[in-house]
């Protein structure tokens, strides 16, 4: 076994989505995939593209820290755990003047909360590790001001702090955060909105390339991070966007 083949990512969400591009991407480069998604599967494309082999299937919950913990002692029990990528998170929106409390909570608990809780229980294992690297996936949202969007914006926002944080504090243990943060990406959940109708106008106007990103080219962004070995590259926010942000 090459040095890939010997170490293990374990990546939220992972069974749809970004989360599954991400994962099949690392399996392709050689690592071994813990999964870690509510109904125990990994991406559906696994078989089909001859790589089930690499992937170990955990059910937890994000938002359940006792699963989590439960989840990563079992991935941690068949191997060293070198990465986390933070994926799983859900989109909620409304105006703000109307938005339940509960509404705002949620978001902030998923997207936020659960990103500090998972870090946390990944921490001893990553510590052991003598080099990991942790990537949490954020979005551009956290530096723009986007209506309806209060708690997903600010939630984002929260993931890019706790990124800065975290590689500063763990910086000693070997243990690189980094926050990577897509814009507007299809995925089989958004593909209809994003491909016609008034989103794809305005992509239109606001991207340069006047195209939306693929799952593929953050799962490639996010799997260099564990391929190539950067130690001195931390802490930072890498932005995907089509150079939307800095667009005018």
């Amino acid at each position: 076994m090459n040095s890939r083949e010997q170490r293990t990512i374990a990546v939220t969400g992972a069974s749809r989505g970004i989360g599954a591009a991400i994962a099949l991407e690392l399996a392709r480069r050689g690592f071994r995939v813990a999964c870690l998604t509510r109904k125990g599967a990994g991406p559906e494309a696994a078989a089909a593209a001859g790589l089930a082999g690499r992937f170990v299937n955990r059910a937890c919950d994000v938002n359940d820290e006792a699963s989590m913990r439960a989840a990563l002692a079992a991935v941690a029990a068949e191997g060293v755990l070198h990465g986390l990528v933070n994926n799983a998170g859900i989109h909620l929106d409304a105006p703000s003047q109307e938005m339940e409390t509960a509404m705002y909570e949620r978001v902030m608990q998923t997207n936020a909360t659960a990103v500090f809780t998972t870090c946390r229980e990944a921490y001893p294992y990553l510590a052991r590790a003598g080099g990991a690297t942790i990537v949490n996936i954020g979005s551009f949202f956290d530096k723009v001001g986007v209506k309806r969007n209060l708690a997903y914006c600010a939630s984002k926002a929260a993931v890019g702090a706790m990124t800065r944080c975290l590689a500063v504090e763990w910086a000693s243990k070997g243990i690189r955060v980094i926050d990577v943060a897509p814009g507007y990406v299809v995925t089989d959940l958004n593909r209809e909105s994003l491909e016609r109708g008034p989103v794809r106008e305005y992509i239109d106007k606001r991207i340069p390339g006047r195209r939306p990103g693929t799952a593929e080219e953050v799962a490639k962004l996010v799997a260099s991070m564990y391929s190539e070995d950067i130690p001195f590259l931390t802490g930072e926010t890498i932005y995907i966007d089509g150079g939307q942000g800095m667009a005018h």
